[in-house]
């Protein structure tokens, strides 16, 4: 087995979980979103992209569980009836919390977003920022399409990984069949 391999399989013990639960204590009393010097799993990052170079960030930011509270509707009514809570959003909670990062870093472009942990009221994510100007990634053939002006904001156009799923594009299960009959 490979080194990113051995990583997985150790993400899976029961220590990784208590190491992570220990960590999640200190998470919560840092910033909702905070830059970070290196990804916590690292075979997830390079999974999805991610390479130590100069160029790429990663950010971990935190957003809360569950449907959002609406504003409360002026006139009286019963409160069953006044339709405040149990509105659930239209998109992931990982693709929300991607256009929040974007928002933070309007310099960086995102490239994609794992999932990092969760307790009873909040969800992490690490995000992928690339910064698209940096000659490191100009030059590289293989990362220059960030560059490339289509390419920018594509995170709130819904062109990463959960912007696609929300927005219902892929394969498998879960996913509507397109009609393929060529008559």
């Amino acid at each position: 087995m490979g080194l990113y391999k051995y990583l997985s399989a150790f993400a899976k013990t029961p220590e990784y979980e208590k190491m992570l639960k220990e960590k999640m204590i200190s998470w919560r009393r840092e910033p909702v979103i905070l830059r970070l010097d290196y990804p916590t799993k690292l075979d997830r990052a390079r999974l999805l992209g991610y390479k130590a170079k100069q160029g790429f960030a990663i950010a971990r930011t935190r957003i809360g569980k569950g449907t959002s509270k609406r504003e409360a509707p002026a006139g009286g009514r019963k409160p069953q009836h006044t339709g405040i809570t149990k509105h659930p959003p239209k998109q992931s909670l990982q693709h929300i919390a991607e256009m929040r990062v974007a928002r933070k870093f309007p310099n960086m472009q995102v490239m994609n977003s794992y999932y990092v942990g969760e307790d009873g009221k909040q969800l992490w994510y690490e995000v992928i920022l690339v910064d698209s100007n940096h000659p490191a990634i100009k030059n590289d053939p293989k990362l220059k399409w960030l560059a490339a002006p289509q390419n920018r904001g594509r995170v709130f156009r819904g062109l990463t990984s959960s912007g696609k799923k929300s927005r219902l594009l892929g394969r498998g299960k879960g996913y509507e069949r397109r009609n393929t009959n060529k008559s």
